[in-house]
């Protein structure tokens, strides 16, 4: 494509000087951010010699109707407003990082009476305490849990000073899982030293803790006070086996991170933390398309992104290869993280090895997910056959029924994407306006249900399937084909038929041809698996509104107890059991005198009715 006599003027009238462009397609769109040391050089390589462009560069550049560009005073200016229009515009052609990973602090506030442990995004400028960041919000949470176990801190949800006395221990005290805080003893200063000393351990710093702890164990033994001296010294052994490797997660602490990258037709992006000379975690992540960048450049926006997202650099980044922007980069983490950070190209001895292990790390991950994805295809492939489709069928959705005795009727529907599970578009419908059980009718209206919303282009309803699956057989069948009849819509739809064993041993048409799947092990496999998850998902919806209505119908047959209370109930007692099994006086912490006798003698009889 030719370069309009627009795109050279303006590429002739560019300064010599440091700034940032912004490359747009036909309708204005940013598809590209770029910055320079020198705009005009680096904007007239784009429209010069293509032939040697890479074909990434080719594509953008046949995509490219206009650009805009703004100046900087220097070359760290121009890198600071390149990193915050990428964040702004996420365009097309820029190596991107997904968007959906989050690096959670762990948060405690001192200065409250009783500190808790709490998740936040970032770490904020505040007189409060801040430790991370953390590879994702479950790998934050565990390692909470790791450190209230360890020092027998409340897992529990409740609320100090206000609910000590307030109610029996729970089981984690009675497992030794918790020094029962609720009980008023240990007090509010051990409280407060066991959060300090969390603290520490959270922030690396576990030789103090362990002195501590050594020490205190020491005086309370030459005090013959032998029973704390014994707990002291089960703490001491806990947190000498937690180790740091435990907690240092997404380099939380790390003083060394080593960078890997591999590309093929998509590329891999590994992160090694080290602490001390030792590797305590590793990140990788897959980055779709982009994978022709050349190696420094792809480098170069991974780390950027990587570390401003995480809001956390070490004292040392080693890369596999020269950056050209590596001193700006490191000001831009000193300003925005308050860290000296060097980037560093090894050349000789260990670190060179750690360079190479970080590469094969990232060699490694993209051959197992494309052995795993042509294994995948190959067997999408084989299924398209067999059902005589006109293209392989990524997008597979999946049907189930469940009910007992025609009672809280429930539908669920599970989608395949490339073969795999997408949890995020599962559905579940509540049949409406049904009496008694019919397994058909209820298929029948899910379907319209699911199908007309995909008509209407729904939110959450507007990606089309490839394929139907219905838990069933060539009736099931028949009432998909009827609904994308009625709705005008031409979808495959299956039944599939079990042997006796539970297991879909054949797909069937509405007209009821069958197609055998147990001789083909890649498609038996992966019906298998469809099959498992819309049974677990459409189960797993229906236990839950069943133990609902369970817990509605004994609570309503008690006197006194209406809406309002039996609310109260649930949320203190949270089960039927935990109920029946409450002491009067419990039942009259959360309920007057009169009603909780009620549910008392509901449970019990009249052989015990004080509440007293």
């Amino acid at each position: 494509m030719p370069v309009s006599q627009l795109i050279r003027d303006k590429v002739a009238s560019l300064p010599l000087s440091p700034g940032v462009y912004l490359m747009k397609d036909q309708s204005g769109k940013v598809i590209y951010v770029g910055k320079a040391k020198h705009l005009k050089n680096r904007v007239s390589s784009y429209f010069l010699d293509l032939a040697n462009h890479t074909p990434k560069t080719r594509m953008l550049v046949s995509q490219i109707a206009d650009f805009d560009v703004i100046m900087a005073a220097t070359e760290f200016e121009a890198l600071v407003l390149e990193c915050s229009l990428i964040k702004q515009y996420m365009p097309k052609y820029n190596i991107l990082l997904k968007d959906d990973k989050g690096y959670p602090f762990i948060r405690v506030d001192m200065e409250e009476d009783y500190p808790t442990f709490s998740l936040a995004n970032r770490a904020d400028e505040d007189r409060v305490n801040y430790y991370g960041p953390y590879g994702g919000r479950a790998v934050t949470q565990n390692a909470i849990d790791t450190v209230k176990k360890t020092l027998k801190l409340p897992g529990c949800a409740k609320k100090f000073p206000r609910d000590i006395r307030k109610e029996r221990p729970c089981l984690n005290y009675q497992m030794g899982l918790c020094d029962g805080w609720c009980r008023g003893v240990p007090g509010r200063e051990e409280y407060r030293a066991r959060m300090e000393q969390a603290c520490l351990i959270l922030g690396g710093k576990y030789k103090q803790v362990a002195s501590q702890l050594h020490e205190q164990m020491e005086q309370a033994a030459e005090q013959l006070r032998f029973e704390q001296a014994a707990d002291l010294r089960d703490r001491l052994q806990a947190i000498e086996r937690l180790g740091q490797r435990q907690l240092v997660v997404a380099g939380a602490l790390a003083d060394t991170d080593v960078i890997g990258y591999a590309a093929q037709t998509r590329s891999v992006f590994t992160v090694l933390h080290f602490l001390d000379g030792s590797l305590v975690d590793k990140e990788m992540e897959v980055v779709e398309g982009q994978a022709d960048a050349s190696r420094s450049e792809a480098i170069s926006s991974l780390i950027k992104q990587y570390y401003l997202r995480r809001g956390a650099a070490p004292r040392v980044i080693f890369l596999p290869c020269e950056i050209e922007d590596a001193e700006p980069f490191e000001e831009l983490l000193l300003q925005q993280l308050g860290r000296k950070t060097r980037i560093r190209v090894p050349q000789r001895g260990d670190n060179v090895r750690l360079v190479e292990l970080a590469d094969k790390n990232a060699r490694e991950e993209l051959e197992r997910i494309t052995t795993r994805e042509e294994y995948i295809s190959k067997t999408l492939l084989l299924l398209q056959q067999m059902l005589h489709l006109p293209a392989p069928p990524l997008r597979i959705e999946s049907y189930d029924i469940s009910n007992t005795a025609g009672t809280e009727i429930v539908s669920s529907m599970v989608v395949f994407q490339n073969g795999q599970p997408l949890k995020r578009d599962y559905k579940r419908f509540k049949m409406r306006d049904m009496e008694g059980q019919d397994d058909y009718a209820s298929m029948s209206q899910t379907l319209t249900r699911r199908l007309t919303h995909l008509k209407a282009g729904d939110d959450g309803f507007n990606q089309r399937p490839d394929v139907l699956l219905i838990d069933g057989g060539v009736t099931h069948a028949a009432v998909a084909e009827s609904v994308l009849q009625k709705l005008q819509l031409s979808i495959p739809a299956f039944g599939m038929v079990k042997d006796d064993r539970h297991r879909t041993r054949a797909l069937v048409t509405a007209a009821g041809a069958e197609i055998s799947i147990q001789q083909v092990p890649a498609v038996f496999a992966l019906i298998g698996r469809i099959q498992e998850e819309t049974h677990r998902f459409a189960i797993e919806y229906h236990r839950k509104l069943r133990s609902k209505a369970v817990k509605r119908s004994v609570l309503d047959e008690i006197p006194g107890i209406g809406p309002k209370r039996r609310e109260q109930l649930l949320k203190q007692f949270k089960s039927i059991r935990q109920l029946r099994e409450a002491t009067p006086d419990e039942l009259q912490r959360v309920l007057p005198r009169d009603a909780a006798q009620a549910v008392y003698q509901y449970f019990h009889g009249k052989a015990e009715t004080s509440c007293e």
